[in-house]
């Protein structure tokens, strides 16, 4: 690839880390707008899918994710995938401006800790052979280690849906995200393939009659939507200084691994590669850890107190904890300061004074 090829390649990356880090504030926004004292929460019932606000966020992390695609043309993978860190800083900073979330110390140590071991395995993780058929990329996902970890996906992900989202679902971002990024982690590969389709076909070798085309072009659109669903359900419940690197950091892990088993690429692997892997997954494990456990946190201002499921079957919240985030401008001024009222879920509308906030809880 030429230098010139690079630098527009590079160009494309950082439009669209851009776009979609501005896009997940807009939809933030958008789900705001579309939640109600009377219904609730706008993921629950999908009101957004009337909110123009919500599909401006939606349309604009589309164009982000044209780019990043069309950049992968022009330069190399390893100066591209690095740059979409660059979405978690731009939401970070777009968010604390416009939703008026703030990130603690240790919310900003996990969100570094985080991109950093996503870094760290892109620039390690196996190469990709290059596929210049449908037939070759299907035949890539008939062996057995991806059809054995396909399958795995599949029954973890209905797992989860069925057992841990009733569970842990408004309490822990991520199991709506771990849901996302697996079957991510297969979109990517259907829709891979699907773009090979129509590369060929638009080169004149048509692909649309073959059976294999259909089935891509199917598996997109469904695995798109469950992606879509459970990302708006978990944007609607937390914060997106939360959300943002958690989601980052498991979809391009998750891809990477999904990669590496089609295409084999663990054999070829050096040992100084191997080890820098799990030092990237070990780091990324910290940040994701830190991440998850202040999100419960922003949930109990955004959605109200007395929602949080303290049972001894639940996730538990320390006193500390609650009274340090309480006495804080959180996920609360998200909506206090954008509607002049309290969250619709709380059982009161009106913002309590500072002398009437919950200072501690004993659990």
């Amino acid at each position: 690839m030429t230098l010139e090829g690079r630098f527009i390649g590079l160009i494309l990356a950082i439009c669209s880390s851009l776009l979609i880090g501005i896009s997940f504030v807009v939809t933030k926004k958008g789900l705001q707008n579309s939640s109600t004292a009377e219904h609730g929460r706008a993921s629950d019932s999908h009101r957004y899918l009337k909110n123009p606000v919500w599909w401006t966020g939606l349309v604009v992390m589309v164009m982000g994710e044209i780019l990043n695609f069309i950049g992968y043309t022009f330069a190399p993978a390893i100066l591209i995938t690095p740059l979409g860190a660059l979405s978690v800083i731009v939401g970070a900073i777009l968010g604390s401006v416009f939703l008026k979330e703030k990130m603690g110390p240790i919310g900003i140590i996990g969100c570094l800790l985080s991109v950093i071991g996503a870094v760290i395995i892109i620039f390690h993780a196996p190469e990709d052979p290059e596929v210049q058929s449908v037939q070759e990329l299907v035949a890539y996902m008939l062996k057995p280690g991806f059809l054995v970890y396909g399958i795995l996906v599949i029954l973890v992900v209905v797992g989860m849906i069925w057992k841990v989202v009733p569970r842990y679902g408004k309490t822990k971002p991520i199991v709506y995200l771990s849901i996302c990024s697996l079957i991510g982690s297969l979109s990517v590969m259907a829709v891979k393939a699907f773009g090979i389709a129509v590369k060929l076909t638009v080169a004149g070798n048509n692909q649309f009659n073959q059976p294999s085309t259909y089935i891509f072009g199917l598996m997109c659109a469904l695995f798109i939507l469950i992606q879509v669903n459970y990302f708006n359900k978990a944007l609607d419940l937390f914060c997106t200084n939360v959300v943002n690197p958690i989601y980052y950091v498991c979809f391009t892990t998750a891809t990477i691994i999904a990669s590496a088993i089609m295409f084999q690429g663990w054999n070829t692997a050096s040992l100084t590669n191997t080890v820098s892997l799990i030092c990237g997954f070990l780091i990324i494990f910290s940040g994701v850890y830190l991440l998850d456990m202040i999100a419960p946190l922003s949930n109990v201002t955004s959605s109200s107190l007395l929602e949080l499921p303290f049972s001894s079957s639940s996730c538990r919240v320390s006193s500390i904890a609650v009274a340090t985030v309480v006495t804080e401008k959180s996920c609360w001024d998200e909506y206090t300061d954008d509607e002049g009222e309290g969250h619709p879920n709380a059982i009161s509308r009106r913002r309590p004074s500072s002398s009437s906030r919950p200072r501690a809880l004993s659990v």
